[in-house]
């Protein structure tokens, strides 16, 4: 169990597994994702009369995923919204032939261990991504922000649901008093 720190009093092992099992997820394809601030906590910004207003954290949270291709040359980004306590979007994984895809590293859960380290995975972009925000906030008085430990990741499998995904990310902020990581619901 940890102490002392954000993470769940929950040993890894007894954790609800959420991927799939044995599915590799760098693999080429299209992922739709969802990373939620600790505690629901709005921290980047705000919605009025269905608009969306991002503070100075939204707008870093939004210029840092708008570089992972930056960091990870096989992926692509589609939609996304930065919310005020989460963000959804959508990334490309690509096979690019020769041209090396996979830059870092981070441990992939899979039945009730973690396997060896998955670079250019969809939890490894994540994590890349959350790193650099939380860095960026700690380093400019943001000390309170805090990232949820999971992310929900789904992987599309058609054009249809990918369309669908889309209209769901572009319409979020109109459906911000509906939405259950609205504070009001929590």
């Amino acid at each position: 169990m940890y102490k002392g720190s954000s993470r769940p009093s929950t040993p890894l092992r007894s954790r609800k597994i959420i991927r799939l099992p044995n599915y590799d997820y760098s693999n080429s394809g299209d992922y739709f994702v969802t990373i939620c601030v600790k505690d629901f906590k709005c921290v980047f910004g705000k919605i009025q009369n269905r608009i969306l207003f991002l503070n100075q954290l939204g707008n870093i949270a939004k210029k840092c995923w708008l570089e992972i291709p930056e960091h990870f040359p096989c992926v692509g980004l589609d939609e996304f919204i930065i919310m005020p306590n989460h963000l959804h979007g959508i990334i490309m994984i690509r096979d690019r032939g020769d041209m090396v895809c996979r830059d870092t590293a981070c441990r992939v859960p899979t039945g009730e261990q973690f396997s060896k380290p998955t670079p250019g995975s969809i939890p490894t972009i994540i994590r890349s991504y959350k790193s650099a925000v939380k860095k960026w906030a700690n380093e400019n008085g943001f000390d309170g922000f805090r990232w949820q430990g999971r992310f929900y990741e789904h992987i599309i499998r058609n054009e249809k649901s990918l369309n669908n995904i889309r209209d769901y990310i572009i319409n979020n902020p109109v459906m911000w008093d509906e939405d259950r990581n609205n504070p009001k619901f929590n």
